[in-house]
């Protein structure tokens, strides 16, 4: 199974975020984009895990929710990776808050102490709205930063709960199902 872990956004947030980053969808520009209903922020991304290192994995997921308690996360701006000129995803902005960064650092040691290799790459928190095609030409993104610049949105969600998911592969992308979910901690 192909797996990450994330933190889905409630359905009235997801679909906020669409009414506000349409002028985005609206340009012609060569980006596949996710459906609102995609919209998460994955914590650590896992790739193939197997059947037999399942329970691990959902028991390192457990034992780090239980260990934080839930917060509040604000988004806010419109980017993308690697530059806005000459982009390969467009995302929405999470601020990585101490809430947030001291999430994924007991992410990473559950799952590193459960015996998976750690994520050393630096933590971006984002939303991916879009990957750019291989058909993206020179000039494709010419004034996208200016778009992306406008979108006028901003938000809070309480993140309550860390959700294994499985990401199955097909011929419109990627679809995203929760596999099992592990509520944080109350104050």
């Amino acid at each position: 199974m192909r797996l990450f872990v994330a933190i889905n956004l409630p359905a009235a947030e997801r679909r906020r975020i669409h009414r506000a980053t349409a002028r985005l969808r609206d340009g012609d520009v060569p980006v596949r984009w996710v459906g609102f209903e995609q919209y998460h922020l994955t914590m650590r991304f896992l790739g193939e895990v197997g059947r037999d290192e399942l329970e691990v994995v959902e028991n390192a997921v457990r034992m780090t929710a239980e260990m934080n308690t839930a917060f509040d996360a604000r988004l806010a701006g419109c980017g993308a990776f690697p530059t806005i000129r000459s982009p390969s995803v467009i995302w929405l902005g999470v601020d990585p808050s101490p809430h947030l960064r001291s999430l994924k650092q007991d992410l990473e040691r559950a799952l590193s102490d459960s015996g998976l290799e750690r994520d050393t790459r630096a933590f971006h928190p984002h939303l991916t709205l879009g990957r750019v095609s291989e058909s993206g030409r020179a000039g494709a993104f010419r004034g996208f930063g200016d778009a992306a610049a406008a979108v006028d949105y901003e938000g809070t969600f309480r993140v309550r709960s860390l959700d294994l998911m499985r990401s199955t592969l097909g011929p419109e992308g990627s679809r995203y199902s929760v596999v099992s979910s592990s509520k944080l901690a109350g104050r």
